[in-house]
Order: structure tokens, then C-alpha cells, then sequence
């Protein structure tokens, strides 16, 4: 077990750019089980989340390696080449393989692939954060419809899938899950007729698997809407894709930017693919400005929070896409500590996530915790900083919410439990450093 040591109250400076996109990496990666030809993937985040799903297909016997970068690249990146031609199927019944995917949330994104290539596959229950249950009803579903079927194995905790045939067909998705859209798809496109599924999930990661997957020789389209219509190919080839910007990693620097009070400029940010993150800091009193594909965050004395047209509270709240991500809540809370005026946050999808907030409540924030789903936030006004606290990460993104409390506050705190942080943070410490925080890693 490691921690981090966050000296805070220092201001930052300089330009900081986004790793490649998390939850993008988990989706396009599993992709490449589709295909037995090489698939070259760029930008892939060093994380531990990542790093894992690498090498359970490693241990498949995905042949992965790291491969030159771009010539546009100066130095060495995250590329890797892949080859799909001599997986190992009965590895999948192992106890080794079970317990990999116990620990990974990802590892259900081998669900589709599996059974669209080779019409069988086996997942654990996947693990990952604690931030309450995340049904798999939508993906079983799903892939039902295109005609397979499930045995469940308790003993083991293990799903077997089978399929004698995938037929492709209209099905209404009971909630527009992203990994659930994301495999029903990897099924579909190797399925016989066309499939089209209402209710799709259309963030910009499902826009960028199924982008690449059109480069593989698949025939997606509706790409960005909630109705995708895929025809069934028979086989698919190789590819280059380059993963996006993490937005996730965006939103959590303007957040970094607003509670340190500190002038910074994040590079590369795809702003396209922002969608409403830039306006939703803006709702909380934060002047985000872009300069080409570069987001400035100017020095923030003080910010005040909106409030709607007939002066009611500001209310914010996730939805999908292109609504509000879950993942920013965390840090949208955080930062409303210290802004001028309240705000409600509104958590819909996971009823354990905002458990973190009595955390802050310990730091010095005014937090009224209405029930597992609801806060409302008092802010300071930058009148009352926060101040240093002994800190345990429950998961991502209340892990790096915390890091930034934690970097505004006053005095020494420790965060523990920070392989939850480094599960979606690339070498977080290191590029903070670089920016001027005075954070260190260390051994319990």
C-alpha cells in the first residue's frame, strides 16, 4: 500500500496535456480480439486499469508489444501493436483468468469480441470501483437478443456464453449503457443481417470504437446518435487508431486550476469531444477559455456560482451523453466548496458515490448529505480554506476530488489507498510536480 503526502496551499503554473482517454483504451483494446490481423492503437494511458486488461490478453495470448511512434512524435509514447491469431480459448475456464477478471471492471468488454469471433466466451463478475452496483443487464440482454445464451456457474462466480450463430436484429436497449452499448456492438458487427440498437449510448468513447471498427472492415452507421444500424460482415482486418484526450483527466485539471487559485493551460484537449464540460465549470463562476484546442484557466481569487433564470438553486446533475458525465461529479462538489453561493449536486447512477463528502465535511467544507444520491454545497467564498486531513481514496474519481481538496488545504495531508487513484491517472504525482504541487509518493 502506498500513499501521498500533499503539501498544500501552492499555487501551480505552466501547461499540463491529458493522457489518452481511460475508458476509450478499455473498449478499442478488447476490440482487437475481433480480428486476427495486427491492430496498432495509439495513445494508450499508463494506468493501472489499462496495464491490467494488457496483460490479461497477454495471458490469452494476444501478442502485445510496444511499436514506433508517429514520425509527427519526437519521443517514445504509449503506442502498442496487437495480434489476435493464436488466443488460447480454454485459458478462459482457468482459475487465473477468473481472478484477473474479479479485479477488472473492464474485463466484461471481452464479452463481445469473444462471442462475435468465436461465438463463445467466459467473464467473472468484474471488479473495480466500490461506488455501488453496476448492472450487467443491459449487456446479457443484448447479446440474448442477437441469439446466444447464458449459464451462470456459482460456485466459480463465472457467466459461460455460447452461440451456435449471431443474427442480427432490432432491440431497444433499457438504458443507454456505454459498455453495454460498446459489446452489443463488438457482437453485432461479425453477426449475420443487421442489427440496430435504440437507446445507444453515443459518447464520444462508443463514437471512437465504432470508428475504429469501420476501419476494420465494419459497417457501422448512426455513428454519434442514440440508433446505430450495423451490418453484419464476415470477417474484419487491421487497423491504426489513436485514442482521444481523457476528459475525465480535462475536467479534473479546470478543477485543480479553480481550487489552487492557479493560472494553467491544458494542452490538447480535443474540445470537440468536450461536449457540456466546459460550460458546466462555467456554471460554477469558472472562466475556462479556449485558445485553438488549448483550454486557459485563468487565477481565480473568487467565483461565484449561477443560478437559474428564476433565481432558484443551481442544480447539477450527470445524465448520458450528451449530458453531464458521473465521473466529473466528484470533482464539480469539490470545487463548489470554496465558490460563492450553493449548489446541488445530483449523482443518479451510483448511489455510494458521494459516501466520500464526509471526507471534506472533516476538511471544512459545508456539505448537507441528503441521502446517498444528493448534496447540496455551501461555499466559502475562499474565506474559510479547507484544511489538511489524514484522506483514504474509495475510488477513482473521489480518489483525485480528494488530491485536489487535499492540494488547496491547508498543511500536510495523506491520501491512502492511492492504487484506486493510479487505476486512471497516468504518473499523476510526477505531472503535478512538473506544474509546481508538492506531492510525494510513498510506502506505507
Amino acid at each position: 500500500m502506498k500513499s501521498f503526502y500533499i503539501e498544500g496551499g501552492h499555487k501551480l503554473h505552466g501547461e499540463i496535456t491529458p493522457q489518452g482517454a481511460k475508458n476509450e483504451a478499455l473498449e478499442v483494446i478488447s476490440a482487437v480480439l475481433l480480428t486476427s490481423e495486427p491492430v496498432i492503437i495509439r495513445n494508450i494511458p499508463d494506468i493501472r486499469d489499462v496495464n491490467n486488461l494488457l496483460k490479461l490478453l497477454s495471458s490469452m495470448g494476444v501478442k502485445v508489444s510496444k511499436t514506433a511512434p508517429l514520425r509527427s512524435q519526437i519521443s517514445a509514447t504509449n503506442d502498442y501493436r496487437f495480434e489476435a491469431d493464436e488466443l488460447n480459448m480454454d485459458y478462459l475456464q482457468s482459475d487465473e483468468f477468473v481472478a484477473r477478471c474479479s479485479s477488472l471492471r473492464g474485463s466484461v468488454l471481452l464479452l463481445g469480441p469473444l462471442l462475435g469471433r468465436f461465438h463463445q466466451a467466459c467473464i467473472a463478475k468484474p471488479g473495480g470501483d466500490q461506488i455501488g452496483r453496476r448492472r450487467l443487464d443491459t449487456h446479457f440482454s443484448g447479446i440474448q437478443e442477437l441469439g446466444a445464451s447464458f449459464s451462470y456457474i456459482a460456485e466459480r462466480g463465472i457467466y459461460n456464453i455460447h452461440a451456435e450463430k449471431l443474427q442480427g436484429r432490432y432491440m431497444l436497449l433499457d438504458e443507454a449503457s456505454v459498455t453495454g452499448t460498446a459489446n452489443i456492438i463488438m457482437a453485432a458487427v461479425l453477426a449475420e443481417g443487421t442489427t440496430q440498437i435504440y437507446n445507444a449510448a453515443c459518447e464520444p468513447y462508443i463514437q471512437q470504437l465504432c470508428k475504429l471498427l469501420n476501419q476494420m472492415g465494419a459497417q457501422i452507421s448512426g455513428i454519434a446518435s442514440n440508433l446505430l444500424t450495423i451490418k453484419g460482415v464476415k470477417e474484419l482486418h487491421g487497423a491504426d487508431h489513436t485514442i482521444l484526450p481523457d476528459m475525465i483527466e480535462v475536467g479534473s485539471f479546470i478543477g485543480l486550476a479553480a481550487m489552487t487559485g492557479s493560472e494553467l493551460t491544458i494542452k490538447d484537449v480535443s474540445y470537440d469531444n468536450l461536449g457540456c464540460i466546459p460550460s458546466t465549470f462555467r456554471r460554477l463562476g469558472i472562466t475556462v477559455e479556449r485558445q485553438g484546442d488549448n483550454l486557459i484557466i485563468p487565477e481565480h481569487d473568487h467565483y461565484a456560482i449561477q443560478s437559474f433564470m428564476d433565481g432558484s438553486t443551481m442544480v447539477i446533475s450527470d445524465a448520458p451523453w450528451p449530458g453531464l458525465t458521473p465521473d466529473l461529479l466528484s470533482i464539480l462538489l469539490v470545487v463548489a466548496t470554496q465558490a460563492r453561493g450553493s449548489v446541488l449536486i445530483h449523482q443518479k447512477m451510483f448511489e455510494s458515490r458521494l459516501f466520500f463528502v464526509d471526507k471534506l465535511i472533516d476538511m471544512g467544507a459545508q456539505i448537507i448529505l441528503c441521502d446517498p444520491h444528493r448534496a447540496v454545497v455551501v461555499g466559502h467564498d475562499n474565506q474559510m480554506p479547507l484544511h489538511a486531513s489524514r484522506l483514504s481514496s474509495p475510488d477513482i474519481r473521489a480518489g483525485i476530488a480528494l488530491l485536489i481538496a487535499a492540494m488547496s488545504a491547508e498543511g500536510l495531508s495523506r491520501i491512502s489507498n492511492i492504487e484506486q487513484i493510479d487505476r486512471g491517472y497516468e504518473r499523476i504525482e510526477q505531472r503535478l510536480k512538473a506544474i509546481g504541487a508538492k506531492i510525494d509518493r510513498v510506502d506505507n
